[in-house]
């Protein structure tokens, strides 16, 4: 019972040729989701897959040859990623990093996308670490985790602080050939095993000021999708994460509920009262946090083509993007807890969408203190920089 398709429109046609070639790259990630956990990263065919499907051109471009797809298009392609396997999804929503790169100059740009438009951007901002100013830009020293995707990026960006810096409280982003920088294996978690999120370590590298960025800042390119807020977006990429996950999850046990006995005898699964009324729950509140998700980001993207972007739509699209990763998260719960002993192998889908999802739901950028900060902004109290 997969969610109901969009309807194909001129905007959508260069998503429409995606799903096309996505079938088999889908189906080559669901065969190796257990390996992509043993290994602790995504391999590099699945992330050449990616390149051929259009993740890292989506929000490239078109001058870079990019295609400069909706925020919409893009959360939907990470979505179906999702649901073959969490960590692959994962990993493909940072094809957001486009956005975050159109803020260097576009001489820097043009280095960047020189080859084509198929940049995989991966790194980590925070902590901040200091940088130093030099004659040549910033020496770049520090540690920093969660680098998600970092082993099959091309660059990588890491959060750093400069003394008197224009750009006030928002973070800078120094951006680097992913040659220079270490990366420290030390993914081991519960969720979202396959994510590469180990530390990065960065030891005097010399970053050119023009290979910097100021995250959240202004764009160099002009068009709808960098008029788009690039924190909002980072965020609901992340959190249409889970509800991909939550959808295979819910789905994997209505497959079962047919055919699935007790062994003590009781009806098969799909005659049980409890059952059936868990699952009723589980679909109304899944859709509901996908219509929120999407409805939300429409609403935004109308603001971004009218260059008349609100400070309170930003917000609901943070607030819709944080209801889809908590309520996905509850889902994958739901589901997990209905199949039984069948969630209990580490290697089943219900258990690792289950952790996945409970991984989804603790990023920074959709826990619980966004919650907060959109109840603030709800009440028209200020809210901490950088939120929306």
């Amino acid at each position: 019972m997969n969610a109901p398709p969009e309807t194909i429109t001129p905007e959508t046609h260069a998503a429409a040729a995606t799903w096309a070639n996505l079938s088999p790259l889908l189906a080559k990630i669901r065969a190796r989701r257990n390996e992509f956990s043993r290994a602790q990263k995504i391999p590099k065919e699945i992330i050449d897959g990616f390149r051929r499907v259009g993740v890292y051109r989506a929000i490239a471009a078109k001058r870079f040859g990019g295609e400069e797809r909706t925020p919409a298009d893009f959360c939907r392609l990470v979505e179906r990623i999702s649901e073959a396997d969490g960590s692959a999804g994962w990993v493909a929503s940072f094809g957001d990093g486009a956005r975050y790169l159109a803020a260097l100059p576009d001489d820097t740009l043009r280095k960047v996308y020189a080859n084509g438009p198929d940049v995989v951007l991966a790194g980590a901002l925070f902590p901040l670490q200091p940088a130093k100013r030099c004659a040549d830009g910033f020496v770049v020293n520090g540690v920093w985790p969660f680098a998600s995707g970092a082993p099959g990026a091309d660059l990588i960006g890491v959060g750093i602080t400069v003394e008197d810096d224009p750009a006030g409280d928002l973070p800078r982003v120094a951006v680097m050939p992913a040659d220079k920088v270490t990366i420290r294996p030390n993914w081991d978690v519960i969720g979202l095993q396959g994510t590469g999120s180990h530390d990065v370590v960065v030891s005097d590298v010399i970053v050119p000021e023009e290979w910097t960025l100021i995250r959240g800042g202004p764009p160099t390119l002009d068009g709808p999708v960098y008029r788009y807020p690039a924190v909002a977006f980072a965020a609901q990429a992340h959190a249409i994460v889970g509800i991909g996950i939550a959808r295979s999850a819910l789905d994997e046990v209505i497959a079962m509920a047919g055919s699935r006995a007790s062994i003590t005898g009781a009806p098969v699964m799909a005659e049980r009262g409890y059952i059936q009324l868990e699952i009723a729950k589980a679909e109304a509140m899944l859709r509901s946090a996908r219509s929120f998700f999407y409805e939300a980001t429409e609403e935004l993207w109308r603001e971004a083509l009218k260059d008349e972007v609100n400070l309170n739509t930003t917000m609901l699209m943070r607030l819709a993007a944080t209801n889809a990763a908590r309520q996905s998260a509850e889902v994958c719960r739901i589901a997990s807890g209905l199949a039984g002993t069948e969630a209990l192998n580490t290697t089943s889908n219900l258990a690792r969408a289950m952790c996945d999802s409970f991984v989804v739901s603790q990023h920074a950028a959709l826990n619980e203190g966004t919650l907060q900060s959109a109840g603030r902004a709800l009440l028209g109290s200020t809210i901490q920089p950088g939120f929306p």
